[in-house]
């Protein structure tokens, strides 16, 4: 089986000439690689396909997820150009996206301007709106995965490819996207993840953007649990007075631990959002 992560540059994988690692994270690796055919550069990911008695289960609800992602075609999500399982291993052909990914904007002294965080939320609300109405849910939705570049006005959510169509399949193949921090209350609790499941991350994302801490925080994965399902969801403007009350409202609607409290889709979200740079600042 071949070992995602230990590759080198100049090596093949599935007609892609590797040239350098630009990320790791839980489901895998990417490496900025060559298309033998086109002659473009992609971010080729690669993701480890469970062995033994699951291994073609686990090999086609990847290549199913990644057969919805390349449906979607919108200047806010990273294309998916191919996909395939090879030697024990999943790839994923995607765009390559100049810049850097929303990740490093998240401790307190990089935090973005306010108005910035809102239309990049606003952004990545369209891009989620455009695949809710091709019935897929991102299930990841998280700064480490939307990618900005700020001289071309680039916004884009990323790892579609392992998002999964909204068909009701279950999770049991070894792939289960998502990070707990980011997940919605009832994703942790075990129920299958809706659009308003990625609303709620969403929700996530902008009160840590405009905090610089997350809404709920624990030193293990049980204090976390236990805090999103019991802790009452925390005031934006405890933290930042300094922010006009509906942006506080929003995001307690985001981040209501009953789905039917949160935005009704990602279309009323993003709309909420583009209401709130209207004549910023606030008073």
């Amino acid at each position: 089986m071949m070992d995602a992560a230990s590759l080198s540059p100049g090596q093949w994988v599935a007609g892609y000439q590797l040239l350098r690692r630009i990320g790791q994270g839980a489901h895998g690796a990417v490496y900025l690689a060559q298309d033998a055919v086109h002659g473009r550069s992609v971010a080729l990911k690669l993701v480890p396909i469970p062995g033994g008695t699951t291994a073609t289960a686990a090999a086609a609800a990847f290549l199913r997820s990644a057969d919805m992602a390349r449906r979607l075609v919108h200047p806010g999500i990273v294309a998916l150009h191919a996909a395939g399982v090879e030697t024990g291993v999943g790839w994923l052909a995607m765009e390559a996206v100049p810049g850097s990914d929303l990740a490093r904007y998240v401790p307190q002294k990089r935090l973005l301007p306010e108005p910035l965080v809102l239309r990049v939320c606003e952004r990545v609300a369209q891009a989620l709106a455009h695949a809710h109405r091709h019935g897929v849910v991102h299930r990841d939705v998280k700064p480490a995965n939307v990618l900005v570049d700020w001289p071309s006005d680039t916004v884009k959510l990323a790892d579609f490819g392992l998002a999964r169509a909204d068909d009701g399949l279950q999770t049991g193949t070894g792939i289960v996207p998502g990070s707990p921090a980011y997940m919605a209350p009832e994703q942790l609790a075990g129920a299958l993840p809706t659009p308003r499941s990625d609303l709620y991350a969403l929700g996530v994302m902008l009160f840590q953007l405009l905090t610089g801490r997350l809404p709920h925080e624990g030193s293990s994965m049980g204090e976390l649990l236990r805090r999103v399902a019991d802790e009452p969801v925390p005031d934006l403007r405890g933290l930042r007075p300094d922010l006009p009350a509906a942006l506080g409202e929003l995001t307690t609607r985001l981040l209501s631990k009953r789905v039917h409290e949160r935005p009704a889709d990602a279309e009323q979200a993003a709309r909420a959002l583009a209401a709130l740079q209207q004549g910023w600042p606030p008073p």
